[in-house]
């Protein structure tokens, strides 16, 4: 019966590939199961289950994303070296070295787990390498913590809280980074649960009595805007909607001290048409019959997020005066905000992948972390830079420029050129003069004023600088200072 079960969900695998992918060999993924399933022989996980099912999830989230057979096959022998008798070898002998790649550095970020800071740290710097050597191995390491996350009722408490906090604190937020709100929402879900169990069953409550009513209110919504459209003979892919996943609106209602009538999004209208020009007509229509709240119209279009997200979101009164967020976008947007870099390697049987300018922080990556690796403190404050909520800015001439969140114009003008930051006297903001601790916010335009005589920075600096690389050029260019006085004076 187990094994029937487990052919069932290997079928399941291969007809989601060939939905996406109808030209893909299979033969190679049919080999790989079978591989690892004779490898994890008579192994059980602490579920009771038999262990092949883990590889097997694994591979499809992978599937679920859309990704190159080459994944698919790395995430059914993930667990292979680490965990039987059969080596990296053995996987690259069978299946080449691409996949053995892979495999390997899924292993490298397995090896060491979040065990307090020290070892926290280290952990993160592999996954920083890990990335920027082959972004893949992320996403399939995504795939594998998801499972985890769903089994994790069968581990002690100690080790249900070790890996529900890795996920919040690295996981998910390195998903959101790379665009992939789907995945992040799921790992949050799950980790949310183990983590804070008293406000997951709190918001869970919230949502059920709230949500009911809204999810009655929603098809009304959708009917309503899809009338507005037909009449309007505006064509639309679709209109649907969804409720606010536990996490974010926990942490939303954190924020507006527990008032569930400060969250407008809990349930969100989404609109997808053919084009960007429709997306902006729709705008039209929809707050020509639904009034917008004031302040709450975001372009996503023509300022997209640092992660590559694209939309338009407007929040509107309805015609029962219930307050909804309406998202209008493109397929291609919903796909991109969906899967985020993983929408790259759709229908790429290679798999490879470069990220562009709204991945240039993944660049970064290869040159911090030979920095890091000599400095644990710089990693922490590294990772604040990383995982904050971010801002983007822009210079006068219109370049974005994607800092952390309450980031100041001292850490603008360090980000575009040391010597800017040096010789740094003031800073326009919008045109207006402004104090160099002024806290940016997204969309603002900064021009940094300079005194070409200036050579150092101000020590004062140092108290309202936001991010690491500011800080760092602010210290080491007054360190040098003291000691070029110090020189001087004998």
């Amino acid at each position: 019966m187990e094994n029937q079960s487990i052919e069932k969900v290997f079928q399941k695998l291969l007809k989601t590939i060939k939905e996406y992918q109808p030209q893909a060999d299979t033969e190679l993924v049919k080999l790989a199961f079978e591989f690892a399933q004779k490898a994890h022989a008579g192994q059980k996980r602490m579920s009771g289950e038999d262990y092949i099912f883990h590889p097997l999830a694994t591979a499809q989230t992978l599937a679920d994303l859309r990704l190159s057979p080459t994944m698919i096959i790395a995430g059914l022998l993930h667990d292979v070296p680490e965990d039987t008798k059969m080596t990296l070898k053995d996987i690259e002998k069978d299946f080449g070295s691409e996949v053995a790649e892979l495999v390997n550095g899924i292993t490298k970020l397995g090896t060491i787990k979040y065990r307090g800071m020290e070892r926290y740290i280290e952990n993160l710097r592999k996954m920083f390498i890990s990335m920027a050597e082959d972004l893949r191995v992320i996403l399939i390491k995504f795939a594998d913590r998801l499972h985890n996350l769903k089994t994790l009722y069968a581990l002690p408490r100690n080790k249900q809280i070790r890996i529900a906090s890795e996920v919040l604190e690295i996981y998910a937020p390195i998903a959101n980074r790379l665009g992939m709100y789907e995945m992040k929402g799921q790992l949050e879900e799950e980790a949310f649960k183990y983590l804070y169990p008293k406000e997951y069953n709190w918001i869970k409550q919230i949502i059920e009595e709230q949500g009911k009513l809204k999810e009655k209110n929603l098809q009304k919504n959708i009917d309503f805007i899809k009338q507005l459209l037909k009449k309007e003979k505006i064509d639309f892919i679709e209109v649907k909607g969804r409720v606010k996943q536990l996490y974010s609106l926990y942490q939303k209602l954190i924020k507006y001290d527990k008032d569930i009538n400060r969250v407008y999004d809990l349930v969100a209208l989404r609109v997808i048409v053919k084009d960007i020009p429709t997306c902006y007509e729709v705008m039209g229509v929809v707050h020509k019959e639904m009034k917008p709240l004031k302040g709450r119209i975001k372009d996503f279009i023509a300022q997209p997020k640092p992660n590559g997200y694209t939309s338009l979101h407007t929040t509107v009164f309805t015609p029962e005066g219930e307050i909804v967020e309406v998202q209008i976008r493109t397929q291609e947007m919903d796909e991109e905000s969906e899967y985020g870099i993983a929408a790259h390697w759709y229908y790429d049987e290679k798999g490879s992948i470069k990220p562009d300018k709204k991945m240039k922080w993944i660049k970064e990556l290869t040159k911090w972390q030979k920095e890091v690796f000599e400095n644990q403190k710089l990693l922490e404050r590294l990772k604040i830079d990383v995982f904050q909520d971010r801002i983007f800015v822009f210079t006068p001439k219109g370049d974005v420029i994607d800092l952390p969140k309450e980031s100041t114009p001292i850490d603008f003008a360090y980000h575009v050129h040391t010597e800017i930051g040096n010789k740094c006297v003031g800073a326009l903001i919008n045109n207006h003069i402004a104090s160099l601790d002024t806290s940016l916010k997204s969309g603002d335009m900064i021009e940094i004023l300079i005194d070409k005589n200036r050579k150092y920075p101000n020590q004062d600096w140092l108290k309202f600088a936001k991010t690491s690389v500011a800080k760092n050029k602010i210290r080491t260019i007054l360190s040098k200072r003291t000691l070029f006085e110090k020189f001087l004076k004998k």
